[in-house]
């Protein structure tokens, strides 16, 4: 009888594969490579309008990161740049698509953009065949950021573009390991391409996930300047399980199991869908007390 108490209970498959619905998930932040630190946060700061709010140097491990958005990190999507010490340029790939700020004018975020070095590819105007007012600019690295016009958004950071082999395949992964849904799905056969948008929230009011599926193509570059995107949860561990069970069905890799990080002790995990894209899940308890011990 003993025995049997001592044993730890397993959750039934259908009652764990419900969980990612019921946590408290947001996107915290969005990590990628730079090749010149003061460079870019001179850039988003001047012509995006991003505050830095927090930067740090860990001069051990060669690098340093700096940390910008619109708000704060309680509660609002953040970029967290890496500079690797002496790696001034890196391969962003094919398969990585854009960032996507939303802006009252995307006119006039234009030629402020346009005034502070920044590259425009693509002028503003209407989407083709639609009313939606966009523009495609690039930062110093050759990072993509799409600005959309709307009139008033509570997440300005409020897209993230990955290319994907299979758009079935990619959004039952993201519902099922990580509890979004599709909030909007464009076909445009004319132009060979399908969107779906995953979030936890509508479009409007939140950040959101883009997978572009271009027909007939199943596989892109990575490169190595993109590097991943954060979530939180309120159990990184029963999260963990589900990431499991999920890769085990669909694909994907779990490239770092349940557990705490060494030196600061935000408990985490990490992984890689079917395309090869990384997520990692964090704490919401300890991202917070980390956040707060760097600001003190």
């Amino acid at each position: 009888m003993a025995e049997a108490e001592a044993a730890t209970p397993v959750a039934p498959t259908a009652e764990l594969l419900e969980w990612p619905k019921k946590d408290k998930r947001r996107f915290l932040h969005v990590v990628y490579r730079v090749g010149d630190l003061d460079r870019t946060i001179k850039f988003y700061t001047e012509a995006f309008g991003m505050k830095l709010l927090r930067k740090r140097d860990v001069p051990e491990e060669k690098y340093s990161n700096a940390f910008l958005g619109f708000g704060p990190e309680e509660s609002q999507f953040v970029v967290e740049l890496t500079y690797n010490y002496g790696v001034t340029s890196y391969d962003i790939g094919t398969g990585f698509g854009h960032f996507a700020i939303a802006t009252p004018n995307v006119y006039q975020l234009v030629e402020h953009v346009r005034a502070k070095g920044g590259v425009v590819s693509r002028e503003p105007g209407p989407v083709k065949g639609g009313t939606s007012v966009i523009a495609f600019v690039k930062d110093p690295d050759g990072y993509t950021f799409e600005l959309i016009q709307r009139e008033s958004t509570p997440e300005p950071l409020c897209q993230v573009m990955l290319r994907v082999g299979d758009l079935e395949r990619s959004i039952k992964f993201y519902e099922k390991a990580l509890g979004m849904s599709v909030v909007k799905r464009v076909d445009r056969p004319e132009y060979k391409y399908t969107i779906a948008m995953l979030a936890y929230a509508e479009e409007h009011k939140t950040t959101v996930l883009e997978l572009t599926y271009n027909y007939g193509v199943t596989e892109y570059s990575k490169g190595n300047a993109y590097a991943q995107i954060a979530i939180s949860t309120d159990d990184v561990y029963k999260s963990g399980e589900v990431v499991n069970l999920v890769t085990q069905e669909l694909g994907g890799k779990v490239t770092r199991q349940p557990g705490p990080l060494p030196g600061i002790n935000t408990k985490i995990t990490a992984f890689l869908d079917p395309d090869g894209w990384k997520t990692v899940l964090v704490d919401n308890e300890d991202f917070l007390k980390e956040i707060s011990s760097k600001e003190e």
